[in-house]
């Protein structure tokens, strides 16, 4: 397997391999929608990005930012060597359903506590993901919850042959 190589980041931009592991939790006042069935489920400038080295930020929306009834709790978890165990929701709205394509830290260990009472999603399940307007594109892969913006540049963890980085 070989080592990925570094894309410059341009002038306001970020690299994702500045982004240091353990993973950072930093506020953001960015304005961040999710969208499904032809709806905004939820919107907030108050959101948290979670930064790992070679991933792109996770958005974790407060919860009070989706709207009544977007969020179906749903059986299952698993484990985050970083953050604990997360629960995981189906987004409903507009007559639609993804499912699984939310979760969130019931219990986070201690160092991510400021994590609990917010809702992460994988912009892929869901029919849009925009920060400041900007349409997010998914990180690869079905694992990680990565949203791609043109701030951010990688290459990104995700992809084929990407799992031992």
């Amino acid at each position: 397997m070989s080592r990925p190589v570094r894309l410059p980041a341009g002038p306001g931009q970020e690299s994702v391999w500045d982004y240091p592991r353990p993973p950072a939790v930093e506020p953001s006042d960015e304005l961040v929608e999710v969208h499904l069935g032809g709806e905004v489920v939820a919107r907030t400038r108050s959101s948290l990005r979670v930064l790992e080295t070679s991933h792109p930020p996770t958005y974790y929306l407060p919860q009070g930012a989706f709207v009544p009834g977007a969020l179906v709790p749903v059986e299952g978890s698993t484990v985050c060597e970083w953050k604990g165990r997360a629960a995981y929701f189906d987004v409903v709205g507009g007559g639609r359903r993804a499912p699984r394509a939310a979760w969130h830290y019931p219990t986070p260990v201690a160092a991510y506590a400021v994590l609990a009472g917010h809702v992460a999603v994988m912009p892929g399940l869901v029919d849009a993901c925009f920060v400041d307007g900007e349409r997010v594109r998914p990180q690869e892969g079905g694992f990680y919850g990565g949203w791609i913006t043109d701030r951010v540049v990688g290459p990104f963890k995700g992809g084929p042959g990407s799992w031992g980085w």
